[in-house]
């Protein structure tokens, strides 16, 4: 029983870190629907963004990752990348 404890508490032990690893904000990642909290001007919280990679609307990522997280191109071709910054880009119509 002391053994099953003690492998229990070796394993919990080891995922710990990667659970607890650090967040950061990332605006212009996150799907429409899918933001994590206050998209800019006309909405309130998590959910609440209505565009795909709005600009405005960010979502927690693993820290370090923002500007690294792959996304599809803008509608001009131009790339499109994480910001640890509110961007104006892909903001809703209106």
């Amino acid at each position: 029983m002391a053994l099953a404890g003690a492998v229990t508490a070796a394993i919990t032990a080891q995922t710990i870190p990667a659970a607890a690893m650090e967040k950061e904000k990332c605006f212009g990642v996150s799907l429409a629907g899918q933001n994590d909290c206050k998209a800019g001007a006309g909405t309130t919280c998590a959910g609440t963004s209505t565009v795909d990679y709005q600009g405005n609307a960010w979502t927690l990522v693993d820290k370090g990752t923002c500007t690294e997280i792959e996304l599809p191109a803008q509608a001009d071709g131009s790339a499109r990348m994480g910001s640890m910054e509110e961007l104006d880009r892909d903001l809703p119509q209106g």
